[in-house]
């Protein structure tokens, strides 16, 4: 009898439950319900088109997937082949280690300089942000690279302009040992982004300090590196951090100008670019599956090295 009456004494609380949850659920939905429906299209791109597609991406990345047939698990042979029989990896490895160690340094150092030549109270300097932030709204586009290639062609804008010197310009994207730097002015010339963070830090330093600084004698050198810099280093650190990881994923400048091949002798072979040919060239997706990985390893390898560097020389307001 006493079970009975436990039995019917657990029915009723779950049954009381239930309409308890529901409640407090209904209330939830109720405070909380529009939030979630606005953030209903954003849940979707992240699961759909974000997560899903990366994890399906790492499963990939043990199989041997040509898009025809199914993937076949072949465990880490993938990574193996990468680590120990594949040339090409390690010449892309090199030419992006190389474009992103000449890039980022030119490119941040050239948008510091244009912010302070700004922040010195230039007229119609709401104009002059929109010019010089224009290339970086154009320089990742198809039609910036194509337009790159023509310039430093044998015959382009640039060894015509040396020829009204006298001097015989190289055919720049075809010589392996030019074709690197093409790449990098033209990164260093996307530089309005990093010039924007750059003018709004410089904009937050306290005058009163310079002043200050000048009372007691300090030059212009001498203040821009004992004030400015230690009080720029956070924006220098996130634009660092920013411009490193986007110089890691360059794809369209090195696809053009080197017509999709990587070439002359691999000296435009970005990684990105090698993951595409693998991919879509060779039709090997487990491998470019594996290759993005890693990629995605290198990216937060040095992400997180800087910011476990960052203690040293980064200053904040403490």
């Amino acid at each position: 009898m006493a079970a009975v009456q436990d039995t019917a004494v657990a029915v009723g609380t779950g049954a009381s439950s239930r309409p308890a949850a529901q409640g407090r659920l209904a209330r939830i939905w109720a405070s909380h319900g529009a939030g979630y429906m606005f953030l209903l299209p954003w849940l979707i791109g992240f699961f759909g088109l974000t997560l899903g597609p990366a994890i399906a991406s790492l499963y990939l990345s043990f199989t041997n997937f040509d898009l025809i047939r199914a993937p076949e698990w072949i465990g880490t042979a993938n990574y193996a082949r990468i680590a120990t029989a594949d040339p090409k990896f390690a010449a892309a490895v090199k030419v992006t280690f190389l474009y992103v160690v000449l890039s980022v340094p030119f490119k941040l150092a050239f948008a510091l300089l244009v912010a302070i030549l700004l922040d010195r109270g230039v007229r119609g300097l709401t104009v002059y942000r929109a010019i010089f932030y224009l290339p970086s709204l154009l320089g990742g586009s198809v039609a910036i690279a194509v337009l790159w290639r023509q310039l430093f062609a044998g015959d382009g804008l640039i060894n015509s302009l040396l020829a009204q010197f006298g001097i015989e310009g190289p055919s720049w994207i075809s010589h392996p040992d030019y074709s690197i730097w093409t790449l990098v002015v033209l990164s260093v010339w996307q530089f309005g982004s990093p010039m924007i963070i750059f003018l709004a830090g410089l904009r937050q330093i306290p005058t009163d300090m310079y002043e200050a600084a000048s009372l007691d004698g300090a030059s212009k050198f001498r203040q821009f590196y004992k004030i400015t810099l230690p009080l720029l280093t956070p924006v220098i650190f996130f634009n660092a951090v920013v411009q490193t990881i986007d110089a890691f994923k360059a794809f369209t400048p090195a696809f053009i100008i080197s017509g999709g091949t990587g070439g002359p002798i691999n000296s435009t072979l970005f990684y990105t670019l090698y993951l595409y040919q693998e991919a879509f060239g060779n039709f090997r997706m487990g491998y470019a599956s594996a290759l993005a990985w890693i990629l995605v390893l290198i990216i937060g390898l040095f992400t997180a090295f800087s910011f476990l560097t960052s203690r040293y020389w980064v200053h904040y307001d403490d």
